[in-house]
């Protein structure tokens, strides 16, 4: 028997416990959802040693805080800052704390909260900005490279044996770039950006930040290819491209206005060029590059430090956050040589350690769905690499950091053909994004993950990386769990067994982000995979952020593998701030040698049109199936649709039993109550070359009772006896050998 009651009560009595440490409303804890939360969080066990602490701003915007931290049993330790946060320089001893901010010079503290420093407490220590800047000024250029990074003619036999293959075919990109990418002016982008964006605009865009990186990377890599070779033509290409993007207007089509990845991207190839060029690169040239490292340095400084630095309150800005890390790097690259790099230095480089993802909390994941988490570790290696050379200071070794691969082992393990859950989760995982992020980590689970990705890492990134990989001093090669839950995200992975490539993957998202950013309005969604084929999928395709298809379809509840009702209304998607109130969350989880559990309420998400949207879901291992149980309730009569999309045709074989089969693979669906007979709809056209079919279980509700979906999903179509059995008050579901206790 399964009572999976159990991890209900717990989550219920941990939750309630959390909450009394914060009976009281307090100024740190504003009720904006925009507004950054307080950290350490009321009983928290914290995972980094020492945490970041940080709180909603006084509403007088006090030009200091003094903030208060102690031991239990000791007495407080106080340090002033002038930003809502606080990075202690040095790890705390193990214990149990409380700590509470006030501004300087009033009696106004905030609530009181506790957190606990335990053994499993990982240290993390990030010196202070003078400590920092002195260690960044005191190494020769290129200070971005490693020690291990020497000329091509001092490698010894094995590293040639490593590394040629990966310096082959940079060179070979390098030459073949040098005629086949376009000579860059402001001329080429003559669209002017305006508001509401266009599909003229987003393209323009579009092209703008494409051929900005194309150029950038040509510039590193020829620099690279001649820092490694000292051959004449790589250095003539390196300067060619340099002199290029310093003559971009900065004011024009590459401004931070109107395109802030091309501004940011411009500036840190032009200051990693100065610093990859050194020696060879002229006085005159290095002026020129510079001075436009000021200029666009300090756009992207004047952005993010408005307001006293606006993401220290206002964290949800995708590429606010982003420009961050380029602005930490960008300021490290330049300190010495840009007067006002030390003033971006000191702005953004501990700020962004800190808390270098808004997308999740400290056991990592990703809000904003994987493919996006894709795009951050990309620009994580890119950024860090030089970082970490630079500084000294390891962020592959932060708590976070391993949070944040384990969350892609989980929901893009290897094998995987698509990502999951928000924008781009149509597309195909590019295997090198993470296989460099995990080569740079010494961990079990990271050298599991390099081992079963397969793939090559770009050349470019390998041939500044350290030798060898940091990946390469862990022996042993360890999966994850084959279960997981992000509290911070409410994102739950359920595997058959993650080692195995022909597992079976549950993906489920009850998420408190909502649709907000990135995300959809998929609260309570499911995906399935079974040896890497996508069978239960996200509908439809990411064209742009914003746009017709994104609106109307894309973004949708009806375009998920999740409830609408009459016709497709599902939850409510629009607005902004209003969309970090619409949210889900799980309210259960537990894993079991047998079976694993997991409870969404998405409720809130659908915007006080239901009164009741709850999803409860049993992985059962020994069967490979999973009973689905949806109760919804509203104050007037619908008819409750649950949804499913599948990448082939569905195939009807009763009122109450569909199946799904593509790539070898198969799934059958079947509505075990009898009451909600499935009926296919039609959605927009998918994208070209794609099959996609739709269909869903339809429920009448007289808007009185409690309405209740149990749908049973086979995996392998191998059609097991279902029992559904009421004694008393206990209802039960017999799958094959396995019964499930519906709560």
């Amino acid at each position: 028997m399964i009572f999976p009651r159990k991890a209900l009560v717990v989550t219920a009595a941990l939750s309630a416990l959390l909450c009394s440490f914060n009976a009281r409303a307090d100024w740190a804890q504003s009720t904006d959802p925009l507004v950054v939360q307080p950290n350490p969080a009321n009983g928290a066990v914290q995972a980094q040693n020492p945490p970041g602490f940080f709180w909603a701003r006084y509403p007088s915007g006090p030009a200091t805080y003094e903030i208060e931290i102690t031991k239990s049993g000791g007495s407080p330790v106080k340090a002033t800052v002038d930003r809502n946060w606080y990075l202690p320089t040095k790890a705390l001893a193990l214990g149990n704390y409380t700590w509470r901010v006030r501004p300087s010079g009033s009696s106004d503290w905030s609530s009181a909260r506790s957190f606990s420093i335990t053994s499993k407490s990982v240290t993390f220590e990030v010196p202070d900005n003078a400590t920092l800047r002195s260690r960044i000024t005191s190494k020769a250029r290129p200070r971005s490279l490693p020690s291990s990074f020497t000329a091509y003619s001092t490698w010894n036999t094995a590293k040639k044996g490593d590394l040629e293959p990966y310096l082959s075919r940079l060179a070979n990109e390098v030459k073949l770039q040098i005629t086949a990418l376009p000579d860059l002016n402001d001329a080429r982008w003559p669209i002017a950006i305006a508001s509401p964006l266009t599909a003229s605009m987003a393209s323009q865009q579009t092209d703008v930040r494409n051929r900005i990186n194309e150029a950038s990377r040509q510039l590193e890599a020829a620099a690279l290819m001649w820092r490694l070779k000292g051959e004449q033509l790589y250095l003539t290409e390196a300067l060619k491209r340099g002199d290029q993007l310093a003559s971009l207007n900065p004011k024009g089509p590459t401004s931070y206005a109107n395109q802030d990845q091309a501004t940011r991207q411009i500036a840190l190839a032009l200051i990693k060029g100065v610093d990859l060029l050194a020696g060879g690169i002229d006085a005159t040239r290095k002026t020129k590059w510079l001075n436009m490292v000021g200029v666009r340095g300090n756009d992207i400084y004047g952005n993010l430090a408005g307001d006293n630095g606006r993401l220290d309150q206002y964290p949800f800005d995708s590429h606010g956050n982003t420009s961050m890390i380029f602005m930490a790097l960008i300021s490290t690259l330049a300190l010495g040589d840009v007067p006002d790099a030390q003033k971006w230095f000191d702005f953004s480089f501990r700020a962004y350690v800190n808390t270098p993802s808004p997308w999740s909390g400290a056991e990592g994941g990703y809000a904003n769905g994987t493919a996006y988490a894709e795009y951050a570790a990309g620009y994580m290696v890119a950024l860090w690499d030089p970082m970490v050379q630079a500084t000294g200071l390891n962020l592959y070794s932060k708590p976070w950091t391993l949070g944040f691969l384990d969350f892609a082992t989980q929901f893009i393990p290897p094998g995987s053909k698509i990502h999951a859950f928000g924008d781009g989760s149509e597309t195909k995982p590019d295997q090198r994004v993470f296989r460099a992020f995990a080569n740079r980590m010494v961990s079990p689970r990271a050298a599991w993950y390099v081992a079963n990705l397969g793939g090559l890492e770009d050349s470019m990134s390998v041939l500044q990386a350290p030798y060898p990989m940091p990946v390469a001093a862990t022996s042993l090669k360890i999966p994850p769990s084959s279960s997981a839950y992000y509290p911070s995200t409410g994102w739950v992975a359920m595997h058959s067994n993650i080692g195995d490539q022909n597992r079976t993957s549950f993906y489920f998202k009850s998420s408190p982000y909502g649709s907000f950013n990135h995300s959809h309005g998929d609260q309570n969604g499911l995906l399935l995979s079974v040896a890497g084929q996508p069978l239960l999928v996200k509908a439809g395709w990411y064209d742009w952020y914003g746009s017709p298809l994104w609106t109307d379809w894309y973004h949708q509840t009806k375009s998920q593998n999740a409830i609408t009702f009459d016709g497709g209304k599902g939850q409510m998607v629009d607005g902004y701030r209003e969309q970090l109130q619409r949210t889900g969350r799980i309210t259960g989880f537990s894993a079991q040698a047998s079976y694993d559990y997991a409870e969404g309420d998405a409720t809130p998400a659908y915007g006080g049109q239901l009164t009741m949207a709850k999803r409860q879901i049993w992985y059962l291992h020994n069967e490979n199936a999973m009973v689905v149980r949806d109760k919804v309730q509203a104050t007037v009569p619908h008819t409750y649709e649950w949804n499913m999309h599948a990448p082939a045709a569905i195939t009807v074989e009763s009122s109450a039993a569909v199946k799904i089969a593509a790539g070898g693979q198969s799934v059958c669906l079947r509505d075990l109550n009898g009451n909600a007979p499935f009926a296919k709809w039609s959605g927009p056209s998918p994208k070209s070359g794609v099959t996609e079919d739709h269909g869903a279980f339809y429920l009448k509700n007289d808007g009185k009772s409690v309405g209740e979906f149990l749908v049973l999903v086979d995996v392998g179509c191998k059609k097991p006896a279902v029992k559904v059995a009421t004694s008393g008050s206990t209802r039960t579901v017999t799958v094959g050998s396995q019964t499930v206790t519906l709560p």
